[in-house]
């Protein structure tokens, strides 16, 4: 078999098994670039794809590859643009959007809101808008960018510029005070600045319901349907509220296809992806993973630094490094909460006109961050542990020197000083009855290593993340 016809099977494999968009997202313009000693080498176009399948999806494609030849046992990734010839058959013509490179901002002027006509409960027979629901503060320019969001605003600036061609649905989920809200208004925004013509509606699922249920009331069903399917863009935020709601969402899967089926734009958000939420209809679960699917995580230490000092310029108001980190560090969970506690700090200086130092922040925050974190107990950290590594409880405890199983347990051990102040004598006897040495070793040596190896700082960080604020 060639290096051609084994890709083009694993990529039948793929295909089966994730949505058609994701499939293009990251599988156009791949191929095996060699096949030497049992390690594949797959070429792609840039290094978010890299990135995305050396993490993603590399477990499929290795067990994929493994099925059709036994000889093989690793793969990776490599950037080769110039020599990617695509093997990929697209039945479906695309646009030239590549949702992994984000598109140049430009300038940012913004035109008149168009009056529209919009929906009255009074009820002329013929729908009327001008209400979108926009916040225009919401834009692409002022959204910071960074690994967690990158992808979820590309995707969302591909749709502002193609409406209904390039991502349809595109589903954004991610928790609470992430941007999710931002990314999507930041589309209608975009999309008033550039087609002002254009019919676009934002609404959170809630009032979506409120509205329906009036509608009912006031036997004006027909005439909010109608309203609605006449959008060019339709926004849902938190569907997830959805959930239970058989009315509404039997309403809402016949607004979601008379949309659809005429190539208008849907957009909808959510806590969680769609197969997590609850008592959702399967016909529209379906509808949902038919289109873009992407997430937004935790903004890293060094998102949550830059999304401070964009803040903190916006309000013009001057604070030195320690103090901005200080907050980065403590302030994890979102970006509302960031904010949040950026403006209580501000708030109290200038009402008791005091410089925010790193002193005065760490008072003023104090009682914040000491409230932000919950009583950890021994349990936690292996029901961390376990899930992270993808190892069982006993492999940790159990004696074994497999280097999958040690760095995990040294981690462990590492957690349990760090976070619960546990006695190494402890330790120890939490691992089987080793001796405390043993526990001081894996302590000393992760505290070194993670000043040494940015990748297990980070790897320490996204542990404490979880462990503090589960999703």
């Amino acid at each position: 078999m060639t290096n051609e016809d084994l890709w083009k099977a694993v990529l039948g494999q793929m295909e089966l098994s994730i949505s058609k968009a994701n499939f293009i997202t990251w599988f156009k313009n791949t191929n095996i670039v060699s096949n030497q000693d049992g390690i594949i080498t797959i070429g792609v176009p840039n290094g978010f794809a890299k990135e995305w399948l050396e993490n993603k999806y590399n477990l499929f494609i290795l067990r994929a590859l493994k099925e059709l030849s036994g000889d093989i046992q690793s793969i990776r990734c490599i950037i080769a643009p110039e020599k990617i010839i695509s093997s990929v058959n697209y039945s479906t013509p695309q646009k030239n959007i590549d949702a992994v490179r984000a598109p140049e901002n430009t300038g940012f002027v913004r035109k008149k809101i168009i009056e529209k006509p919009f929906f009255t409960e009074t009820g002329s027979s013929t729908p009327t808008f001008h209400e979108t629901n926009l916040n225009n503060r919401y834009t692409f320019e002022n959204f910071i960018v960074a690994e967690n969001n990158e992808l979820a605003r590309a995707a969302c600036f591909a749709v502002s510029q193609n409406l209904g061609m390039a991502y349809n649905p595109l589903f954004i989920y991610g928790g609470v005070g992430l941007g999710k809200t931002h990314l999507l208004q930041s589309i209608g925004n975009e999309l008033v600045k550039n087609s002002p013509e254009k019919r676009i509606k934002y609404i959170n699922s809630e009032r979506f319901t409120t509205e329906l249920v009036d509608s009912i009331k006031n036997q004006k069903v027909d005439k909010f349907k109608e309203y609605y399917q006449q959008m060019d863009l339709l926004i849902i935020d938190d569907v997830q509220f959805l959930s239970g709601r058989e009315k509404t969402q039997n309403e809402f899967f016949h607004i979601f296809n008379a949309l659809y089926q005429l190539n208008k734009q849907i957009v909808i958000s959510s806590d969680r992806p769609p197969k997590a939420i609850p008592t959702l209809e399967e016909r529209l679960r379906s509808r949902f993973e038919g289109g873009m699917i992407t997430d937004i995580s935790r903004p890293n230490f060094e998102t949550r630094v830059a999304i401070l000092e964009s803040k903190i310029a916006e309000k013009s108001f001057l604070m030195d490094t320690p103090s901005i980190h200080f907050i980065a560090q403590n302030i994890t969970q979102n970006i509302r909460e960031l904010e949040g506690a950026l403006n209580r700090v501000i708030a109290f200086c200038e009402f008791h006109k005091l410089s925010p130092t790193l002193e005065n922040t760490e008072k003023i925050l104090s009682q914040l961050i000491e409230n932000n974190k919950k009583t950890i107990q021994i349990e936690d950290i292996f029901r961390v542990i376990t899930l992270f590594y993808n190892i069982t409880q006993e492999d940790l405890v159990k004696k074994g020197r497999k280097k999958e199983i040690a760095h995990p347990r040294q981690v462990m051990m590492y957690m349990l000083r760090t976070e619960l102040q546990t006695p190494f004598s402890s330790i120890g006897d939490i691992f089987g009855g080793r001796d405390h040495t043993t526990a001081l070793h894996a302590f000393e040596k992760i505290q070194k290593n993670k000043d040494l190896h940015p990748r297990l700082k980070e790897e320490l960080q996204t542990l404490k993340e979880r462990l503090y604020y589960p999703v």
